[in-house]
């Protein structure tokens, strides 16, 4: 059996050719668990296949730009020496011309419902891998898996296991093992996701990873939230949400440090808000800060940053008004402070979520 890098490069290289578009592709998120079992289920597919038939390619469902987001990928993948240079991306590949030659041919793993974006390929769909709600489509799906296990990786190491367990080495046994402890919370009852299958494969995986499971986990754990090699405009695209409204597009990020840290990484933090603000065409972007204090204390701060002023008075007013219990701070080290509004939230049970139908009601006021 070739080893993963092999095949990721093959495979890559195989997408131009005219009989190619076999493709296995996670969910938009794109998070660990999307991607590996992307990788794993098409290297296991590709090696089921008839001699001389193109390989099966992954295709992970974000833009490359986006996986330097994704920290614990980014480490787990650095750690294996997995070759992030031979994944293929969605910005890397145009799927129309293989749909509308008739050549597309999707399995979908960790999810079982194509995006909006990407539901005009629905009938391209063959096989789906998932362990979310079944949404009831794609009937003619083989294999058509979908269990409420804890990770989709779960299934697929089911079925490289029973079906090419010679694939199975100590890289991919912690690939697979690695994101089955994370999307279980290292297999804890209490966290509500773990299944007896999920305990079972795990167990079977980590007779071959080259890895302690405690350890890797704790390792997973703590880089998911490692933000170090973030900058702002990292930073704001990790967790951003926008909403369309008669006084324009406003945005929000959920971001997991204070407002000190992301100073302290980068003083000219306005000129960062303002670029991804105009890249975006918004009126107005925020930042909920949402982070642990050096006491173990859950805090919330809120960075608030309109380009004109009067529209800016005005959500201060409201935001002032509203039970966010908000106190206005001016950081030292900040370049630019005139023209950035800074909080500290008082009622840090208010998160985003709960905020937006406030914000949503405000940007709808008639502009006129």
């Amino acid at each position: 059996m070739e080893n993963l890098n092999t095949y990721l490069s093959r495979a890559r290289a195989g997408v131009g050719t005219a009989d190619a578009g076999a493709i296995v592709m996670g969910n938009e998120a794109a998070d660990l668990d999307s991607m590996v079992s992307a990788i794993l289920f098409g290297q296991l597919a590709s090696a089921c296949g008839a001699p001389g038939a193109p390989l099966v390619v992954p295709v992970i469902n974000c833009p490359r730009g986006d996986f330097a987001l994704r920290t614990e990928a980014v480490y787990l993948f650095a750690a294996l020496d997995v070759d992030v240079d031979a994944l293929l991306f969605i910005d890397e590949i145009n799927l129309e011309p293989l749909y509308r030659s008739g050549r597309l041919s999707l399995t979908l793993v960790d999810h079982n419902t194509l995006s909006a974006a990407q539901a005009k390929y629905t009938d391209a769909v063959d096989g789906v891998i998932d362990h979310h709600a079944d949404g009831g489509v794609y009937p003619q799906a083989e294999p058509r898996t979908i269990e409420p296990v804890g990770s989709a990786a779960t299934l697929v190491a089911e079925a490289v296991l029973r079906d090419r367990p010679a694939l199975i080495d100590a890289v991919s046994a912690t690939l697979l093992l690695g994101t089955i402890l994370l999307d279980t919370v290292n297999l804890d009852p209490a966290a509500g996701r773990v299944t007896a299958k999920d305990g079972d494969i795990a167990a079977r995986l980590g007779r071959v990873a080259d890895w302690d499971a405690d350890d890797l986990f704790a390792r997973l754990q703590s880089e998911k939230f490692n933000l170090s090699a973030l900058g702002t405009g990292d930073l704001l695209r990790k967790d951003y949400k926008s909403w369309e409204t008669p006084s324009g597009r406003y945005g929000m990020s959920t971001v997991l440090i204070s407002i000190g840290e992301w100073i302290a990484k980068d003083p000219g933090l306005v000129s960062g808000l303002e670029s991804f603000l105009r890249s975006r065409g918004l009126a107005c972007l925020m930042a909920m800060m949402a982070y642990t204090d050096s006491n173990g204390g859950f805090r919330r701060e809120l960075v608030v940053y309109a380009p004109d002023p009067a529209l800016g008075a005005d959500l201060m007013t409201t935001l002032e008004a509203s039970d966010l219990e908000l106190e206005r701070i001016r950081p030292a080290g900040l370049t630019d402070p005139d023209r950035i509004m800074m909080f500290t939230q008082g009622n840090a049970s208010v998160s985003r979520k709960k905020l937006q139908p406030l914000l949503q009601r405000f940007f709808s006021q008639d502009p006129g």
